[in-house]
């Protein structure tokens, strides 16, 4: 099931009930583990005590942070590009790092422990920390709580506006991995919790613009889009225990689905750049951006066992635009 997931309330599923065949497999499927549950070197090597922590964060896969981070760089060097670059923006970016890998990694967490019953019924995610019994529930919610305290601290340094901004996101990343039990749709809210960030990140420089919605709107465009292709890798297992998603809702059609997703992200980011002055390397990040979804849609249609590759290499997508808008704030 994609990351993050459902809860561990079954939801109807119109193709099969056969919530008992998904128990069955459960021990296969840790017996089987696809490669994308592989640990990294760097984390074998941590201590056993600390190994399933670093896990539960998603320490091992960073592409998330990634794609939590980047688009609230964006969203800053955006902001910048009316105004001009500010010594503050390098204070700015560390608040931001720190903030999204605390913030990620306790999404992670949080997802973790409501799935924890579905997670051993799908093979790529059968091994993680709580499913194979490497650490309890409780334990769980401890390191949640450290990893909120840690964030905490960087939110204390950020402006009131910022705080109050920030503080409206709560209640998203609280209810996303129930999504799937009430919508086919949950990448749509995926894509606005996980990039609230670029409207903090406006705030913590200015003020949230109208060209800061559009550049929102088309951050959520684009997470639609990757997440889809993303959610393409548990379609199977997913329709067997009831879980939703933009992947099973498409079907043969999901691959034309993400296209159009990024090609609505490519508008409302020409909109964006166009609200705040039209700065030719803005454009050009634009260009950019939307020449690396055409290179996913491509990659895609040759071979869907490509999903996994297409779906981390939007990080790059994502720097395209925080490069060319962060040369217009400087040169």
């Amino acid at each position: 099931m994609n990351d993050p997931t459902t809860s561990d309330t079954t939801p109807e599923t119109p193709e099969t009930g056969a919530q008992p065949e998904a128990a069955d497999s459960a021990e296969n499927n840790r017996a089987n583990t696809p490669a994308d549950s592989a640990l990294p070197d760097w984390l074998t090597s941590l201590p056993d005590t600390l190994r399933p922590y670093a896990a539960l964060a998603r320490l091992d896969r960073p592409i998330g942070t990634w794609l939590v981070m980047l688009p609230a760089l964006a969203s800053l060097a955006y902001t910048r590009m009316e105004t001009g670059f500010a010594w503050i923006d390098i204070w700015w970016d560390v608040l931001i790092i720190v903030g999204a890998v605390t913030m990620r990694g306790a999404a992670c967490t949080w997802n973790d422990i409501t799935d924890k019953d579905f997670d051993g019924a799908v093979a790529r995610t059968a091994n993680r920390p709580l499913p194979a019994g490497d650490v309890t529930v409780t334990q769980a919610y401890i390191f949640l709580g450290i990893q909120v305290a840690i964030a905490f601290i960087a939110w204390l340094c950020i402006p009131t506006d910022a705080k109050i901004v920030s503080l409206l996101a709560l209640p998203l990343i609280a209810a996303y991995p129930f999504m799937k039990r009430v919508t086919w749709w949950p990448q749509v809210w995926l894509g606005f919790t996980i990039n609230w960030g670029v409207l903090v990140a406006a705030a913590m420089a200015t003020h949230v613009s109208f060209g800061t919605i559009l550049l929102y709107l088309g951050f959520a465009a684009w997470t639609v889009g990757y997440d889809t292709i993303y959610a393409m890798q548990d379609r199977e297992d997913d329709a067997l225990i009831g879980v939703r998603s933009t992947a099973r809702l498409l079907g043969e059609q999901t691959i034309l689905g993400a296209f159009c997703f990024y090609l609505a992200a490519t508008a409302f980011f020409g909109g964006a750049v166009a609200a705040n002055g039209g700065m030719p390397l803005g454009v050009l990040a634009v260009i950019g951006f939307f020449a690396h979804a055409i290179w996913q849609v491509y990659k895609m249609n040759q071979d869907d066992d490509h999903a996994l590759m297409v779906f981390k290499s939007n990080a790059w997508a994502a720097l395209i635009l925080v490069a060319g808008f962060t040369l217009s704030a400087i040169i």
